[in-house]
C-alpha cells in the first residue's frame, strides 16, 4: 500500500459514514414529515370522498331499497341521520318518480383537510344521466360541495350541497339524494 492510499482510507471511511448517517437522517425524516402525512389523508379522502359522490348521485328506482341501503352506508353524522330519518319518504318519492340517475364524478379536489381530526371538503363536478321510465335521458352537469369524516370503518359523506353557479342559465338542480 503506498503511503497515499493508507492516508486516504481511514478518510473514504469517514465520508462513507458521513454520508450514511445523513441519507438515515433524510429516510427517516420524510416518513416523519407532517406534510406527507397531511397529502396522504388528502389523497384518501379525495379517492374515498369521489366514490362516495358518486353513489349519493346515483340510484335506479327499481332497485330503490338497495339504494338507499347504500346512500346510508356511504353517509355518517348529520346526514345519515337525515337520511335514515327521512327512508320511507325518500323510498316513497323514488317510487313516484321512476326515474334511473346514474351520476360520474368528471373532476374532484380536497379544498380542506384536518388530518387530526379526521375531517376534510371536497368540491366536485359531476355529471348526471337522468332517465325517466319510458322517457329520454337527460344529462346535467353540477357542482357539489361534500363534508367528509373518517370513521373506523372509511370515510362517510356527512354533508353534500350543491354549489351555486353565478350565471349559470340552465336548470342544474338535483333532488336530495
Amino acid at each position: 500500500m503506498t503511503r497515499i492510499t493508507r492516508r486516504l482510507t481511514p478518510v473514504a471511511a469517514v465520508l462513507a459514514t458521513l454520508l450514511a448517517a445523513w441519507f438515515g437522517y433524510a429516510w427517516w425524516h420524510t416518513g416523519h414529515d407532517d406534510g406527507l402525512a397531511r397529502a396522504q389523508v388528502r389523497e384518501d379522502a379525495l379517492a374515498a370522498g369521489r366514490q362516495a359522490v358518486t353513489g349519493l348521485i346515483t340510484l335506479d328506482y327499481r332497485q330503490a331499497a338497495q339504494g338507499y341501503q347504500h346512500w346510508l352506508d356511504l353517509s355518517g353524522g348529520a346526514l345519515h341521520d337525515e337520511l335514515s330519518q327521512d327512508k320511507p319518504g325518500g323510498l316513497d318519492r323514488i317510487a313516484k318518480a321512476k326515474t334511473v340517475t346514474t351520476g360520474r364524478v368528471i373532476d374532484a379536489a380536497v379544498t380542506e383537510v384536518d388530518s387530526g381530526a379526521g375531517t376534510a371538503k371536497m368540491i366536485a363536478s359531476v355529471e348526471l344521466l337522468v332517465r325517466p321510465d319510458g322517457g329520454d335521458t337527460v344529462t346535467k352537469r353540477n357542482r357539489f360541495q361534500a363534508d367528509l369524516n373518517r370513521t373506523p370503518d372509511g370515510w362517510r359523506v356527512t354533508a353534500l350541497g350543491q354549489v351555486p353557479v353565478s350565471g349559470d342559465a340552465g336548470d342544474n338542480t338535483v333532488g336530495k339524494p
